[in-house]
């Protein structure tokens, strides 16, 4: 098993009496880290999944009376797929409070679900934590560095899922990733926020994933869709809380020539952007690398952001003359900048970026360098 970077952070937050959450889309490792998680707990542990019908009934009635039958000595009481149990987050509260030396660990495939349903009433007693597909910094625990190198254009093709990662036959991950953008990703959306039109769901995925990378409109998008600008944001904000798709803003001081108010959308993952366009040609053939390595490179970022607690926020920048930036991260108020470039070209600091921000660190990360960066 490839150890998760997020396993420690949670070691330190077990026998804590509180609730760790952990989200994040389908199939990529939950499960198996709750399980991970559990052989090394020293303590009496127990594991349930929020999908049993078995779970349900054993959560249904809600009292002390009731958990104390099942949780008499359990220390860590893991939950998979918590989002499925009516009433979750007042269980959980029940339980936090009311045993003493009780950790929770529970997972959620989404945000809006789980999180909606356990986050007020776990104010104050919960631990939130979010994972993702494999980031670099955990493959290479298995790989040296000739490797890495050698599996680059993979991972911009097929992505980093954790079984897209071990199979060896192409037409397996193609069929594995499609599979999960059509019976997984999207299904949960459509089940949980009782979409009905699901076509348009799929068609602005698709239209998201062609404009990887550039500027978005809503009111175009909308009108591509036949769809209000009010409905393809909530789209949007439903795509992004299972984890398909994230929104950098555009970054500014309200100076003259910023733009302020734009926004991208990038895919967690590669492989599905690539599976919901259906492209997993060659990068040699492809022209969309560009994108295809911002989309890597800004993924890996917020990975490690996650992972270690490192509370930056990222932007994109750019002037209304076309002086552009493709990251900006924030931290503590420090300005870091970054322009991406597949071949081993080098780039100047934008005259306006330079004379707004002289602080700031400026950078183009390549194939050369993008090793360090990536691992930061």
């Amino acid at each position: 098993m490839i150890q998760r970077l997020l396993e420690d952070r949670i070691h330190a937050r077990l026998k804590t009496n509180k609730a760790i959450l952990v989200f994040g889309a389908r199939r990529v490792g939950k499960t198996m880290l709750i399980k991970h998680i559990l052989q090394q707990f020293r303590g009496k542990s127990l594991l349930l999944n929020g999908e049993d019908y078995d779970t349900l009934s054993l959560l249904e009635p809600r009292s002390v009376t009731n958990y104390r039958r099942w949780l008499q000595d359990v220390k860590l009481l893991a939950i998979d797929e918590a989002q499925s149990i009516p009433d979750i987050g007042l269980k959980l509260k029940l339980m936090i409070d009311e045993f003493s030396g009780l950790t929770i660990l529970a997972s959620g495939s989404s945000s809006f679900d789980l999180l909606n349903k356990a986050g007020e009433p776990l104010v104050g007693r919960s631990y939130q934590y979010y994972i993702y597909p494999f980031c670099q910094k955990e493959l290479s625990a298995t790989e040296t560095p000739a490797d890495t190198l050698k599996n680059l254009e993979d991972r911009l093709i097929y992505g980093s899922y954790p079984e897209v990662v071990t199979m060896s036959n192409y037409e397996m991950k193609k069929e594995y990733l499609q599979g999960i953008v059509h019976a997984y990703l999207l299904r949960d959306i459509l089940a949980v926020d009782g979409i009905k039109n699901a076509s348009k769901m799929r068609d602005l995925l698709r239209l998201i994933a062609y404009q990887t990378g550039k500027e978005v409109s809503y009111n175009e998008l909308g009108q591509q869709l036949g769809l209000s600008r009010n409905t393809v944001e909530k789209y949007l904000d439903l795509l992004s809380q299972v984890f398909i798709i994230y929104k950098l803003s555009a970054y500014s001081r309200n100076l003259r020539k910023e733009i302020s108010k734009a926004a991208k959308w990038y895919f967690y993952d590669p492989g599905i952007r690539n599976a919901v366009i259906g492209n997993f040609d060659s990068l040699t053939f492809r022209q969309d690398v560009g994108a295809l390595w911002e989309c890597y490179l800004i993924g890996e970022r917020i990975k490690m952001n996650q992972y270690f607690g490192q509370g930056k926020e990222f932007y994109f920048w750019r002037t209304y003359d076309g002086q552009e930036i493709d990251l900006l991260e924030i931290t503590s108020g420090r300005v870091s900048a970054y322009e991406f470039k597949w071949g081993s070209k080098h780039a100047k600091t934008p005259g306006a970026f330079a004379s707004a921000y002289p602080d700031a660190l400026f950078a183009v990360i390549n194939r050369d360098n993008y090793s360090d960066f990536i691992s930061e």
